[in-house]
């Protein structure tokens, strides 16, 4: 027993040394930085650039201090083994992005563990240096300047991207945590970083996610400022630069600008989801004329007719307009042009399914009972109709998740009709299998 007790003490003793070597850590770390400050702040050092140099690093190794031996990846087993004894203060179970995590909680950081184990998040709550990354830029920007002849270009460059990657990493982090205007921040950061000599390197996806993050917590002017940066790189993210910049317009109060940013960016990404939904919202809240919208569809059909997302994205459009039958057609002639293409299959399923709903509700509440059966006749037809493109569309389909969802449309449409014969109830056990409940 004494044996095992000593053993204990020991590993105590151990922990404890380590916990030691972690706070001497970060105070070296800040001791550091304070020390190289003082030879940039004074006037017969800071005219050389190792002096910037030198600068920079300290500050750079001051922003890592606080996480320790914890990086992004690691196992809780690893952490353990490998964090110089520290232990959470506390943990707790939380939600990022929707996904389950096990927050724990330290003196100055928060470290964020998935079910699978895996540090996912490392939140820094109390840095040895406020600012590290921005004052380790503008060190860096000092030794560029002082650095003439180009012998630390190397030095500085591979800094430089440390930095933009720290600044992305952290954006990221932030958006995770729900700080979208923090993370707006650090990802105009990133750019500005990557941007500068002698990185000299254009960061259109960062200047985007700075854009994003602004529109999605409502500061339009700023918003529009960074996705008009896109536009002038000729960055437009398969048309959705172009339906922010619309948005913005449009909640700015200017609809005509609106309209022009969507029907220039229909004409250019016709299959743009989000442009298609702002064009059907302009036509429907201004009361104007959708023919505009489907000479659009017409003039990419005409460049593409082999596309058969075009005419999808057509039948969805129709469809949202309340345009029954031409959606119908315009699912029809996707499937016509490529019958293996999957959407127009799907698509057709779910607007004959929709109409079914409608018809019953219709039904629900016809006193004439003529027409109360007319509707119900209806009702029946379009029901049994979808069960055919559904099924066609669920075997072309690879996406399991896409399996699921059309075996639940299957699953209550079979179910209507299992007491016609046993190919319902059979298709009814089947995809009600599939759809897992």
């Amino acid at each position: 027993m004494k044996k095992f007790l000593a053993i204990f003490a020991v590993a105590a003793s151990m922990l404890a040394v380590n916990a030691q070597a972690q706070n001497k850590s970060v105070d070296a770390a800040r001791a550091a930085v304070e020390k190289a400050q003082a030879a940039a702040e004074n006037p017969k050092q800071n005219t050389k650039t190792a002096t910037w140099l030198t600068y920079g690093q300290k500050l750079l190794d001051a922003y890592n201090a606080p996480a320790g031996n914890a990086w992004v990846g690691m196992s809780a087993q690893e952490l353990q083994v490998l964090g110089g004894g520290e232990r959470p203060q506390s943990e707790t179970q939380v939600e990022l992005d929707g996904e389950p995590m096990l927050k724990q909680t330290y003196a100055n950081k928060n470290l964020y563990f998935n079910q699978a184990g895996q540090l996912a998040l490392i939140e820094v709550t109390k840095p040895v240096v406020e600012n590290a990354l921005d004052k380790a830029f503008e060190a860096y920007q000092k030794a560029m300047e002082l650095d003439t002849k180009g012998q630390k270009t190397a030095d500085i460059k591979k800094a430089l991207e440390t930095i933009v990657s720290k600044y992305t990493d952290d954006a990221y982090n932030a958006y995770t945590l729900g700080n979208m205007a923090e993370a707006s921040v650090l990802f105009e950061k990133a750019a500005k970083a990557s941007a500068a000599a002698p990185l000299s390197q254009l960061d259109t996806n960062s200047i985007y996610n700075a854009g994003y993050t602004a529109w999605a917590v409502q500061d339009w002017n700023r918003a529009k400022s960074l996705f008009d940066e896109c536009f002038s790189y000729g960055f437009f993210k398969k048309g959705d630069t172009y339906a922010k910049l619309a948005d913005i317009a449009d909640r700015l109060g200017d609809s005509a600008a609106a309209k022009k940013y969507l029907e220039e960016g229909a004409a250019k990404f016709p299959e743009s989801e989000s442009l298609l939904i702002g064009l059907i919202n302009y036509y429907i809240s201004s009361g104007e004329n959708a023919d505009e919208l489907f000479n659009l569809f017409k003039k990419a059909q005409a460049a593409e007719p082999n596309n058969a997302s075009l005419y999808y994205v057509e039948g969805n459009a129709r469809a949202k307009m309340g345009q029954d039958a031409e959606a119908l057609a315009a699912y029809d002639k996707a499937i016509e042009v490529n019958p293996n293409y999957e959407w127009g299959y799907i698509g057709k399923g779910i607007k004959l399914y929709d109409m079914a709903v409608d018809l019953q509700d219709k039904a629900s509440q016809e006193m004439n009972d003529a027409k109360y059966m007319a509707l119900m006749g209806e009702f029946e037809k379009a029901l049994k109709g979808c069960i055919e493109p559904f099924e066609k569309g669920f075997e072309l389909t690879q996406d399991d998740e896409i399996k699921k969802n059309i075996a639940e449309y299957l699953k209550n449409a079979c179910f209507r009709f299992r007491s016609e014969g046993g190919e319902y109830q059979t298709k009814y056990e089947k995809y009600s299998a599939v759809a897992g409940n």
